[in-house]
């Protein structure tokens, strides 16, 4: 179960990707979760954790239930329409979001990771972005050194869970940030 500053993080970044992502063109929720899954992944093998997504391998890769929740909620409080934020979003969540980022190395890799996998992969059809996603290859904790495909795991299996992944540093900001960030997303 996500903590409620979990929540806050993830529903600002998700709307920091699907603002990164808007530029790139037609945008659809397999497409969304994979780039989400993505930039998850990613930011993983810096040892940072920043989204608590977690993940079910999917008929279209992977796909996550929290995701989809926070999507549709941040739909009902009127700051996503389909998949485009609004410009209350771009104007006061996005700016306070990225606010700090010079001087908090952590948030300012975040940022760039997250900058550098919505470049390389927004631009991509939604079946490119699920092959690169079902190229991904998984290990378990009992066996690190056997490797598997993404697209080799059963279907509905769970293929990521945040809090079980050790890290070295964690995307944070202070109770006062969390407070204005839940405001202005209309929390």
């Amino acid at each position: 179960m996500r903590q409620a500053s979990h929540m806050t993080i993830d529903r600002a970044l998700l709307l920091y990707v699907l603002h990164l992502a808007e530029p790139h063109g037609l945008l659809n929720d397999v497409k969304l979760q994979q780039l989400c899954f993505l930039c998850e992944l990613q930011l993983f093998s810096k040892g940072i954790r920043a989204l608590h997504f977690e993940y079910f391998r999917f008929a279209y890769g992977a796909f996550s239930k929290d995701l989809d929740n926070d999507l549709m909620s941040l739909r009902r409080k009127e700051r996503v329409e389909n998949f485009a934020v609004t410009e209350q979003v771009v104007e006061e969540v996005v700016p306070l979001l990225t606010k700090g980022t010079e001087s908090n190395e952590t948030q300012k890799k975040v940022f760039e990771l997250m900058q550098a996998v919505i470049g390389h992969y927004g631009p991509q059809d939604t079946s490119q972005i699920i092959k690169s996603v079902e190229d991904v290859e998984l290990t378990t904790p009992e066996n690190p050194e056997h490797k598997i495909p993404i697209r080799d795991i059963v279907f509905h299996t769970t293929i990521l869970v945040p809090h079980r992944i050790e890290v070295k540093e964690e995307f944070t900001f202070p109770p006062a940030t969390l407070a204005k960030l839940n405001q202005l997303m209309g929390y």
